[in-house]
């Protein structure tokens, strides 16, 4: 039987076409990562990859990013203890746990990247932007901006922070994912598996706020139930409530079906639409305006990326406001989570089931550069809100939608980040091979999927200044977990195992907290009767890297570059510096 063929690697529309990369300089955080975006983006290799990474060429002039770790915190491991990514993780075990993933150095090489493209934006409108820097322990922080926002709030979670959370396993072994974002859902379909009533109510507020909380301390007769009931039982309860139920894959399955897709597509028009070359000031994107009609987290971190960055954001409300303004914890009366994707942001009430309204926002679309938005699949087509109508009343514009599966997955489940960590094996990848696969209730995907969002948008800004066509762009929840999953895959598809061995990045108990050793580090003795400082003290005396876990994310507001905003909540500092 013949071999069949291994599909080519998808190729965009090229915003680097005609420049060249070249490497240099001792290796930083995730290089390999930002070499190969910057390929798949046009960008010739002209020398070696690692360091500081130089693009030239186009007529634009050259831009070099570089990537760092900084401070004492020096690899993947050290940052993850020292930025709270591994008290976030860590909440559903109800200790601090690191992610067998390198979750930080992947958001810092997609936050490069975006800085270069941002720089040679910037470059491309008369900006004399030449370089541009990110350190992984900034990236840590812009990860966990919206855990931290809440530690920082004047009034406490609406919900406990305890141990416990999904996934849940079937009579016959079968682990899975289980989603609804509606309580009548949700009780009817515990209801078909004879749950009782009292932990079907109990159960209903931590599931719902398991995004933000990254963790769901239900009553345990909720995994009861489900022990008790088949795969096909909970099959059939799902399709007769309308939730969505989904098993964990392992990365040897989606190896077996991975389609070689770029993480984002970008699509131009066929005629040129757009006079480039406008005058820029000292953010890049100053003089942009981006519309973002999104919701949770994907969209509306993509907008604050950009925002950042100096565009004008706009968002798209119903009528009454996002109701999200009012998630607890509050400060000043608004929502802490909510301020950490959104502050800066301008607000315009849009009713897009009327007809009017509709009208009025395509009408705000013929002024804007960029319109973003997270709905379900087909819903802008629906509105007509999708990318041929707003193109009609403005060619130039960049139509951006951030979606979960991109249309790649045929019967894909829910796009919500647990299902897809569910669906492409990100549950197997983030623990170690001692620990059951579960995918983190860290919201890992939509953080990340927010990023390359963000990403894709600015190629598709860069594009349209050197072609002056409006572009198409698309990213998704599935790109995100392919990008922060290609090692484990790539073993995965050898044959190899995919998973870090036990105990990876595991935290060791001191006396009176936690320490993370770096990961080409070993504790040579047990520290269990140590305080930390006393570990710290030892081990670095045996030129062992070890840093102190951030067990409580509100130590780090006592400290650190962590600034707090008009309303009084906790700011990460912008992760980029220019220069």
């Amino acid at each position: 039987m013949a071999t069949p063929a291994i599909p080519a690697v998808a190729r965009t529309a090229g915003p680097l076409d005609g420049l060249r990369l070249r490497g240099d300089g001792p290796p930083g955080p995730a290089d390999g990562l930002i070499a190969e975006h910057l390929r798949l983006l046009g960008a010739e290799t002209d020398g070696g990859c690692g360091g500081r990474l130089t693009v030239t060429g186009g007529g634009i002039g050259g831009v070099t990013a570089r990537s760092t770790w900084g401070g004492t915190a020096t690899d993947e491991a050290t940052v993850q203890a020292a930025t709270g990514i591994m008290a976030v993780h860590g909440r559903r075990d109800g200790a601090p746990r690191g992610l067998a993933v390198d979750y930080a150095a992947t958001a810092t090489g997609v936050l490069a990247v975006q800085g270069l493209l941002a720089g040679l934006l910037a470059r491309a409108r008369g900006g004399n932007v030449t370089q541009v820097e990110v350190s992984a322990e900034r990236a840590g922080l812009l990860v966990v901006s919206q855990y931290l926002a809440a530690a920082g709030a004047e009034e406490g979670e609406a919900v406990e922070l305890a141990a416990g959370g999904p996934p849940f396993t079937s009579a016959d072994g079968i682990v899975f994912e289980l989603e609804t974002l509606d309580p009548g859902v949700w009780a009817s379909f515990w209801r078909t598996l004879d749950t009782p009533e009292e932990s079907i109510r109990r159960g209903w507020r931590p599931f719902q706020f398991r995004y933000a909380t990254a963790c769901a301390p239900f009553p345990q007769t909720l995994h009861e139930a489900a022990r008790a009931s088949s795969w096909e039982r909970i099959r059939y309860a799902a399709e007769v409530s309308g939730a969505d139920v989904c098993p964990l894959r392992s990365l040897a399955e989606r190896a077996a079906e991975y389609d070689r897709a770029a993480p984002w597509q970008l699509t131009p028009h066929a005629e040129a639409a757009y006079t480039p070359g406008r005058p820029t000031d000292d953010l890049p994107l100053t003089g942009f305006t981006v519309l973002e009609a999104g919701r949770r987290i994907q969209a509306p971190l993509a907008a604050h990326l950009l925002g950042l960055l100096g565009a004008e954001v706009i968002r798209i409300e119903p009528p009454g406001g996002d109701p999200l303004r009012g998630m607890p914890p509050a400060c000043s009366g608004v929502s802490a989570r909510w301020l950490a994707l959104n502050r800066g942001k301008k607000a315009v009430e849009v009713d897009i089931k009327s007809a009017a309204d509709r009208e009025r926002l395509r009408e705000m679309a013929a002024d804007a550069d960029v319109f973003l938005h997270n709905w379900a699949p087909g819903k802008a087509a629906q509105l007509g809100l999708d990318h041929e109508h707003l193109a009609l009343a403005n060619p130039a514009l960049v139509y951006a939608y951030t979606s979960g599966w991109a249309d790649r997955l045929p019967e894909a489940p829910m796009g919500t980040d647990f299902m897809v960590q569910a669906r492409t094996g990100v549950g197997e990848a983030v623990r170690p091979a001692d620990e059951p696969a579960a995918p983190s209730l860290m919201t890992l995907l939509d953080v990340l999927g927010g990023l390359l969002g963000a990403e894709a948008i600015l190629a598709g800004l860069l594009l349209r200044e050197r072609t002056g066509r409006g572009i198409r762009v698309d990213s998704s929840l599935l790109g995100a977990a392919d990008v922060l999953t290609a090692p484990h895959r790539a073993r995965a598809a050898q044959g190899l195992d995919p998973r870090r061995p036990a105990g990876f990045r595991r935290p060791l108990h001191t006396a009176d907290g936690w320490i993370a050793l770096a990961d080409v580090s070993a504790a040579p003795y047990d520290v269990g009767e140590l305080s930390t400082d006393q570990a710290l003290e030892r081990l670095r005396e045996r030129g062992l890297a070890a840093v102190p876990v951030i067990a409580d994310l509100a130590d780090l507001l006592s400290c650190g570059p962590i600034n707090r905003d008009a309303y009084g909540a906790p700011a990460v500092p912008d992760p980029w510096s220019f220069a």
